[in-house]
């Protein structure tokens, strides 16, 4: 199993760390460099990690757990009104692309309101093909119980954060309510605040661990980074998106952000070296999110093999 961590050190021979996980058998997801610093997000086998350590200890370097990488996170508010999207929104969806996540940002049509708050069909078929939601509500206990409709019927995890303090038996559809994050008029800076935003991050990395561990019951026929290499190679137009990240991992596929129809056989088309193409191991279709292209790698009980 390819574990998610974060490698922090010297821009200076970090080529090695690069080349080792290579040849590990996992993945460099994301590289990030800040003058002399650079910043890995990287999936590692589980079983090769203490190599890993040994020569990141070598090189000075730090190595943490990042239960964040390679994975989309939903950032959910009622409406894009003001008294809806406060600082908190904004500060929630940075703090979690920090720590690895991709975020994106939504808006519901119909939230306002205690009693006639709702979610359509679109819309919570968008936030499925996230990884996990996080939902944002404000100061009142009675306001966040009566929206619970919202996130009700959500598949995927969904992490909720309000103001006033709610035992969780009172909140069963959410996965963890978080509390002491209502509706603030300023950015997170002081040290309690920064510490409620790493509340959520743990929270929604409790969330994609739990999802993690019940994959691995019935493990992926191949692994999503492996899928995404594939594709980056045999289909080059993806390098000419012009979004920020033309391919964005999830737990059990990917985001190819490329027209559907233009590019699904392309995307099905794409082979593997044990003479399988990406088609015959994972569904594709449209996203609900523009005109992108969404795969979902099939489990190992729908087509009988790993590899």
């Amino acid at each position: 199993m390819l574990e998610p961590v974060m490698f922090t050190g010297g821009l200076y021979k970090h080529d090695l760390v690069i080349e080792l996980v290579e040849d590990l058998g996992g993945y460099v997801l994301q590289k990030n460099v800040t003058q002399s610093e650079v910043i890995l997000l990287i999936l590692i086998p589980s079983e090769d990690k203490p190599v890993l350590e040994s020569k990141i200890k070598e090189l000075r370097g730090e190595l943490v757990r990042a239960p964040l990488a390679g994975t989309e996170v939903a950032v959910v508010t009622p409406t894009l009104a003001i008294h809806h999207l406060p600082h908190t929104a904004c500060d929630i969806a940075e703090y979690l692309r920090r720590h690895g996540s991709k975020t994106n940002m939504i808006g519901l049509a119909r939230g306002v309101g205690q009693e006639i708050a709702q979610i359509n069909e679109y819309e919570t078929s968008l936030i499925n093909e996230h990884d996990a939601a996080v939902f944002i509500f404000g100061n009142f206990k009675e306001c966040i119980r009566r929206k619970e409709g919202l996130y009700r019927n959500i598949s995927v995890p969904v992490v909720v954060t309000g103001g006033p303090e709610i035992p969780k038996a009172e909140m069963p559809y959410a996965f963890e309510y978080v509390s002491s994050i209502g509706r603030v008029a300023h950015r997170a800076r002081k040290a309690t605040e920064i510490g409620m935003l790493d509340r959520i991050v743990e929270a929604v990395g409790r969330a994609l661990d739990k999802t993690r561990a019940e994959m691995a019951k019935d493990p992926l026929t191949t692994s999503a980074p492996r899928v995404m290499d594939a594709v980056r190679e045999q289909v080059p137009d993806v390098e000419f998106s012009y979004s920020p990240l033309p391919i964005a991992l999830n737990l059990n596929g990917l985001r190819v952000k490329l027209p559907y129809d233009s590019y699904k056989d392309a995307v099905m088309a794409v082979a593997f070296d044990e003479g399988v193409k990406l088609g015959e191991i994972a569904t594709v279709r449209p996203s609900r999110m523009k005109d992108y292209i969404i795969v979902r790698i099939l489990p190992a009980s729908e087509t009988g093999f790993v590899f």
